[in-house]
């Protein structure tokens, strides 16, 4: 690649990485390099891939390349907030992640490799906010996760293998054209319902539902007694002439 072309970014050393380094609270070493300003995943780093936690989040990264599989130490590892368009093969080497992030990338179903299935001890898997179509039915074979995030994608299905996971307890699919849960995320009209009445003549209830409906009708008469009111005339004062009628008449045909 001629100089000058290509993305540019901050130049990351060693010395800066290892400035980097954190003690996580559970007691994991972590390597920091988030918000540095990094467009090339900086090789200096594979010094220190003995690190259990990399965070590379919040850059300019377009590509992880294979060198990647050298982190076999890795139980977590967030890439949220890159430029990544895909990942690579070696993603599947790392038999030890339990938390992979990739949040807010441009992340099409192509650019997840078959070999991501591999990460057979993987408890959190973010997916979130690319650009993904479909989701493989292999990730069906993730049997640890527990909670996957998928939301503001382009996905239409989710895949029954993925539903049925068996340790799976938190599914985010939130803005994705998926018609099985477009009903549910509907808000519920409470007032419609509230406006569903079912009118019925005295001799038609039977005794226990007739003293049942003469005792709620009772209590609403005390609270009408109990209840001020600045004169003994109701208002209605979104009711306007020449409907005056109904104005007067509309308390006393509501009770009944």
């Amino acid at each position: 690649m001629p100089k000058g072309k290509g993305p540019q970014g901050k130049r990351i050393t060693l010395k800066v990485a290892k400035n980097s380094i954190r003690v996580a609270f559970n007691g994991r070493r972590r390597l920091d390099l988030s918000k540095m300003g990094i467009a090339t995943f900086p090789k200096c780093i594979l010094e220190l891939a003995d690190v259990e936690e990399l965070d590379l989040s919040r850059n300019f990264l377009s590509k992880i390349p294979n060198i990647i599989e050298k982190f076999q130490n890795l139980m977590w590892l967030d890439l949220h907030s890159n430029q990544l368009d895909e990942l690579p093969a070696a993603i599947g080497t790392l038999q030890n992640l339990t938390y992979l992030n990739l949040c807010n990338n441009k992340l099409t179903t192509k650019g997840l490799p078959e070999e991501l299935t591999l990460l057979k001890n993987l408890r959190t898997l973010n997916l979130g906010l690319n650009r993904l179509e479909t989701l493989p039915t292999t990730l069906g074979t993730l049997r640890e996760l527990i909670e996957l995030g998928v939301f503001d994608n382009a996905l239409t299905i989710i895949p029954k293998s993925v539903k049925k996971l068996p340790k799976l307890e938190k599914l985010n699919v939130k803005r994705n054209p998926l018609p099985e849960f477009a009903e549910e995320e509907e808000p519920i009209d409470t007032i419609k319902r509230i406006e569903s009445l079912y009118l019925v003549e005295k001799k038609d209830l039977c005794g226990s539902c007739l003293q049942t409906c003469q005792g709620e009708r009772d209590e609403l008469h005390k609270l009408e007694d109990m209840t001020p009111g600045p004169s003994d005339k109701a208002s209605f004062p979104s009711l306007v002439t020449p409907n005056s009628t109904a104005r007067d008449n509309q308390e006393e045909w509501r009770i009944k």
